[in-house]
């Protein structure tokens, strides 16, 4: 295929015309042309269809537009996207693609015949025959890209010494750009050096009429400088005594924040007496180049010599420019002629450093591609600045000051789009806030976004943001800038090995990742993995968030994702496949040993797909993935793969749980639930059931919870799987326990037990002990409570699990010094020995056990203050776990504490707060402790006093509890 647009819109293949007679069609196709590989919003194909209100039936006659260019070109070349239609052209498919690459690679090598071979391609005015306002500003830039080719490509000819031949073929040009100055002062000096000085001086008087009589101004100062050479007769070389040369380009009137990176720039600068090189890297679009230049601007005083510029094309369409060729840029931007220039590359160094030495002066060598390509070109001379951006890091430069652009803050890029967009981000300030978060807080994407709003002034900040809510990429666009199109140019550089692993990334489904992660997507040797992540920090597609930790920039994920979306659906799934099975036998391992034997058996999946990933604190890594684990689940869900969408909440139940996210527990487990009823899977179900009913009962939702376990228990008995079913009857009988529903709880219990025995199973073990104890104790029997605690705590020590050996060291203390059996100090030293155990087992919820048992301690030692202390911290430790429960009865042992002391109004506070939560929960045994606490609070003649006291009986005599344990409860002492 071949496509024009440089003159009238034509289509040919292989050299035959190809027919494009619709006007609607021709439009499309031209809108298209004009902005390849890119995506156009429906919006501005109805601006170049109809410039006024499209029609109703707009979105149908441009669906049709779309489906007849469909049938006359080849298979997958028009592009479909949510926000609009793309095209795909080929390397040399498009002429005006082939100008642009062509013209480029001319001027760096300073090449005039390949520069006017690239006009060449020129028939006319871009879409010459194309007259509707979109197609006609777009076609703009392309004209201006071909004046400015002229006039670069005269240069080159009057710097040969062809002015001769230039003169004639110039004047037809001033004819068709009669406005362009530039051009118009080289006619005038091929003229002057051909003899013709009269006609020179004609040629001015004619552009001073023209500018009068067009514009109302006089000629620019360049021109009238020309004027004035011809006239002295300055003219006869092509090189002329110049002042000090200004080779900057313009930088941004707006430049907005970066305080802390001027700062640091200027007082380093500022310091230094040597030739210094200031390196600014980042990713695209973060503003290199503008800073460069901002600091350019600030600093130009102290180099009075020469501003000099050239882009390195590090990053771009075209290969980077060869040290040799940004020479002979830099040289002559010093006002040397190609003569005076060497051609062997080791004169060209020896001759560029010749002229700076000398001199003191500021270069900005713009987009770099690497160390290698920079070492000829900086300056070495005392009192020289090289200003350096890359979006590589360059590490193998020595002895320069680095800074590495992040992303704007919040402030700042609000103030950014407000100097662009002006008041109307000021008034809708959470909109605006929502659009740079949006954007990614990069400098490039809310430049664009706020041209989008500067250029509509009809649309609120509200009406942007709602076009960047589903996709944010394809709105951020303006002519040719777009910020796809910056990540695209280090992207394509990219080896291939390395692009697989960016493009995977794009499927990631959480905001960070590791190497092991990386390594399971990819299918990667963990330590190839690591290499490759490196390598794409270093060109800063991927960002190292702390050691060891990447993620990507949000727009720099929705560009990955782009990518990805492209690889068939069946590599997708896999790498999604080997991640999921990772993630979960990572969680697994943050399990201790004895939990491993019990999660082994729920989730049937003992072998890793990958067992050379080892991760090496896997309590550690599961807490920093905490955050990740619901994209997980959802991930897995949309993949096809719902088996592991209940398998990765259960492996990471256990430390969440036990941790105190009773929230993230909630939440996983319904998405798992949701993922296991879609498979029919009923063990999974039961699975499940069993661990969200955990997360209902920490957090008082009683009724959820038995709903749960009754399924759970159902399921269980009908598969004959006796391990689940005895776990299963455990929970519920904890969950009658916590209501004071004693009988049952302790005919449960006994169930449990008997199904224990029954499979000859061990787990649950500990817990099932605990709960006993807890249920012989209320009832009365504390020899028992012991007996049964410390078989829990040698269970615990021998399976050398630490959270069960302080949870049971805490019990055997508890019920040993109610019972009189162990004194204060021996007390103290247990919790101590559990709270260290607890502690480094990283079990927050026993923490806030042993806060609760200490405070009533040193409450029984009369040691009010201190205990206060410990009570303020076992609330606290309570509330950060999200146990509701644990959180009410800590709050009455405080208001006992309280009491004791006097503090009856602050107890009653804090007693009315326990009584609401234990009613929520039902709670029997909490609600008659508390009521008898409350009527504690009262004078002990006041009726509710004796209403209070008499309720609390009731419920003690209806949960069976003996009247001297009921009598022990008196919260005043």
């Amino acid at each position: 295929m071949r496509y024009r647009i440089l003159g009238p819109l034509s289509v040919t293949v292989a050299g035959q015309n190809v027919a494009v007679t619709a006007g609607r069609d021709r439009v499309v196709l031209a809108m298209l042309l004009l902005n390849p590989d890119r995506i156009i919003g429906a919006g501005e194909l109805f601006d170049a269809l109809w410039t006024d209100a499209p029609p109703v039936t707009a979105r149908g006659q441009l669906q049709s537009c779309i489906s007849r260019l469909r049938r006359i070109l080849p298979p997958g070349v028009i592009l479909t996207d949510r926000a609009g239609y793309g095209i795909r052209v080929g390397t040399d498919e498009l002429d005006a693609t082939l100008f642009v690459r062509s013209v480029d690679r001319a001027r760096v090598a300073g090449d005039r015949v390949a520069l006017r071979q690239a006009l060449a391609l020129w028939r006319g005015p871009a879409c010459a025959e194309l007259d509707a306002p979109a197609i006609r500003q777009a076609a703009a830039v392309l004209d201006e890209r071909y004046a400015l080719a002229v006039e670069d490509w005269a240069e080159l000819e009057l710097a040969a010494g062809r002015e001769r031949e230039l003169a004639g073929e110039l004047g037809a040009l001033v004819e068709r750009f009669p406005l362009r100055e530039r051009l118009r002062g080289q006619l005038m000096l091929a003229l002057a050096r051909s003899g013709r000085q009269a006609d020179a001086l004609a040629e001015f008087r004619r552009a001073r009429q023209l500018l009068a009589d067009e514009l109302g101004i006089e000629p620019g100062e360049e021109l009238q400088e020309r004027h004035r050479e011809i006239l002295a007769g300055e003219t006869v070389s092509g090189r002329r005594v110049a002042g000090p040369v200004r080779c900057l380009p313009r930088t941004v009137g707006d430049f907005t924040g970066r305080s802390a990176q001027v700062g640091r720039l200027l007082a380093e600068i500022a310091g230094s007496t040597g030739p210094l090189v200031a390196v600014i890297d980042g990713m695209a679009g973060s503003g290199k180049t503008t800073l460069a230049l901002h600091v350019a601007g600030l600093l130009g005083d102290r180099y009075p010599d020469a501003h000099l510029f050239v882009d390195l094309q590090g990053h771009s369409e075209r290969d980077p420019v060869e040290p040799s060729a940004a020479l002979l840029v830099l040289l002559r931007q010093l006002g040397l002629t190609a003569e005076e220039i060497p051609i062997e590359p080791v004169e060209r160094v020896a001759r560029w450093r010749t002229e700076v030495a000398g001199r003191r002066l500021l270069v900005v060598l713009d987009n770099a591609a690497s160390s290698a390509q920079l070492t000829d070109l900086l300056p070495t001379a005392p009192g020289s600045l090289a200003l350096v951006t890359s979006r590589r890091r360059l590490a193998g430069l020595d002895g320069v000051r680095v800074e590495s652009l992040p992303v704007l803050s919040p402030a700042e890029a609000v103030a950014l789009l407000a100097q662009i967009a002006g008041d109307r981000v000021r008034a809708e300030p959470e909109a605006a806030a929502e659009v740079v978060r949006r954007c990614g807080l990069l400098p490039l994407a809310i430049r664009l976004a706020g041209a989008r709003l500067a250029h509509r002034p009809r649309w609120r900040v509200s009406d942007l943001l709602h076009r960047l809510s589903e996709a944010a990429l394809p709105e951020l666009v303006a002519e040719d800038r777009t910020v796809t199109g910056a990540f695209t140019l280090t992207y394509r550089q990219l080896p291939e090995p390395l692009r697989r692993v960016f493009r995977l990334l794009g499927v990631y489904p959480g905001a960070d990742f590791d190497a092991l992660a990386v390594a399971a997507l990819t299918d990667l040797a963990h330590g190839t993995a690591a290499e490759m992540l490196e390598d794409l920090v270093d060109v800063n597609l991927v960002e190292e968030r702390e050691p060891g930790v990447y993620r990507l920039h949000d727009l720099m994920r929705e560009y990955a994702g782009m990518l990805a979306a492209e690889l068939p659906e069946s590599e997708r799934t896999a790498a999604l496949t080997g991640l999921f099975d990772f993630q979960m036998h990572a969680a697994a391992a943050a399990n201790s040993s004895t939990s491993r034997e019990v999660l082994w058996r729920d989730l049937r999946s003992p072998v890793p797909a990958r067992p050379d990933l080892t991760v090496e604190d896997p309590v550690a890594r599961l807490e920093r993935e905490r955050p990740n684990l619901a994209a997980f689940v959802d991930a897995a869900k949309a993949a096809g793969r719902a088996d592991y969408a209940w398998k990765i909440p259960r492996a990471a139940w256990n430390l969440l749980y036990f941790r105190g996210y009773i929230g993230d527990v909630a939440a996983l487990h319904l998405a798992a639930m949701a993922a296991a009823e879609s498979l029919g899977d009923r063990a999974a179900i039961a699975t499940t059931a069993n661990y969200l009913a955990s997360a209902y009962s920490k957090s008082g939702r009683i009724d959820k919870a038995e709903e749960c376990l009754r399924l759970s228990i159902r399921l269980r008995a009908e598969l004959g799987q006796l391990d689940g079913l005895g776990s299963a009857f455990s929970n519920m009988g904890s969950i009658q326990l916590d209501q004071g529903r004693l009988a049952e709880a302790l005919a449960t219990m006994r169930e449990a037990f008997r199904i224990r025995i029954q499979g000859r199973t061990r787990g649950a073990a500990g817990l099932q002990l605990a709960m006993l104890a807890d249920i012989l104790y209320v009832l009365g029997r504390p020899a028992e409570a012991v007996h049964s605690t410390r078989r829990r705590l040698f269970e615990a020590i021998e399976l050398r699990d630490e959270g069960q050996v302080a949870a049971a060291l805490l019990m055997v203390q508890r019920f040993r010094y109610r019972s009189g059996d162990l004194a204060s100090a021996a007390a103290h030293r247990y919790i101590d020995a559990a709270y260290r155990l607890a502690r480094r087992a990283g079990h927050r919820a026993i923490q806030a056990d042993t806060y609760h048992d200490r405070a009533r301690l040193l409450r029984d030692e009369k040691r009010y203050a201190e205990a206060i202390v410990e009570h303020r911290r076992a609330v606290e430790g309570a509330r950060l776990v999200s146990d509701a429960r644990n959180e009410a009865e800590f709050r009455y042992e405080y208001a006992v504490t309280l009491l004791r002391r006097g503090d009856r109004a602050e107890a009653r506070v804090l007693l009315e707060h326990s009584l609401r939560v234990a009613r929520v929960s039902r709670n029997l045994y909490s609600i008659a402790r508390v009521q008898a606490g409350l009527a504690a609070c009262l004078d002990h003649g006041d009726p509710e006093a004796e209403r209070l006291r008499a309720r609390a009986r009731e419920l003690f005599d209806r949960m069976g509890i003996p009247e001297q344990f009921a009598a022990a409860e008196n919260p005043a002492g």
